[in-house]
């Protein structure tokens, strides 16, 4: 077959590049576990950390999530994600948003609560992942001690991975996480009069 002199430098410049990619791959020799923070205005923190939980069940891994804030709301990812049985733990131990409950000192019981359960998971080498969902907005209102946090995140056991969302993250946990990726809204259909719907919001 013969080739165009357009697809000979296709071909030659994808070839630099595969050698490019090839030795930044081979360069990287650390296993950790990580601590990833999801944060930002945009769509999507949580659902891209139940992305992760589900690659995390398909290698056989164990997963607890504790979800701060939100409360136990009959979601597609929690039922989707219970079917791997004792595969996974799931613990909803908030009451609905702070706007909802306005009634800072149950918030605060309910969030300390919910860090007991976090912490139990977090000293469990059984476990793969830990998914703290929506402790972002925990620590903003300081419902939770950000040092006793980020003390307990260190202390885990080494392969455990951590994942952390909610927009406004603490400069600190943004500082101590390995991954930190930030949603940035360019639109959003709630400002076109549109309601949460099943299968998108929940």
């Amino acid at each position: 077959m013969t080739l165009t002199p357009e697809e000979i430098r296709h071909r030659e410049k994808m070839a630099k590049r595969k050698a490019v990619q090839d030795r930044e791959v081979e360069s990287k020799s650390i296993e950790k576990g990580l601590l990833a923070v999801h944060t930002g205005a945009g769509k999507g923190k949580s659902t891209a950390a139940f992305g992760m939980a589900l690659r995390t069940l398909a290698h056989g891994g164990r997963i607890v999530v504790i979800q701060f804030i939100k409360g136990a709301w009959n979601t597609g990812e929690r039922k989707t994600l219970e079917r791997f049985g004792d595969q996974v733990e799931w613990h909803a131990l908030g009451e609905g948003f702070t706007w909802n409950t306005q009634d800072r000192a149950k918030d605060i019981a309910n969030c300390r609560m919910a860090w007991d359960q976090a912490r139990a998971a977090l000293k469990r080498s059984d476990v793969n992942m830990v998914i703290l969902d929506e402790l972002n907005i925990a620590l903003r209102y300081d419902y939770l001690p950000i040092d006793d946090v980020l003390a307990d995140i260190a202390a885990r056991p080494p392969m455990q991975h951590v994942v952390v969302t909610g927009r406004n993250a603490r400069p600190a946990m943004i500082e101590a996480a390995d991954l930190v990726t930030e949603m940035t809204q360019v639109a959003h259909h709630f400002k076109k009069g549109v309601k949460a719907q099943a299968g998108i919001e929940f």
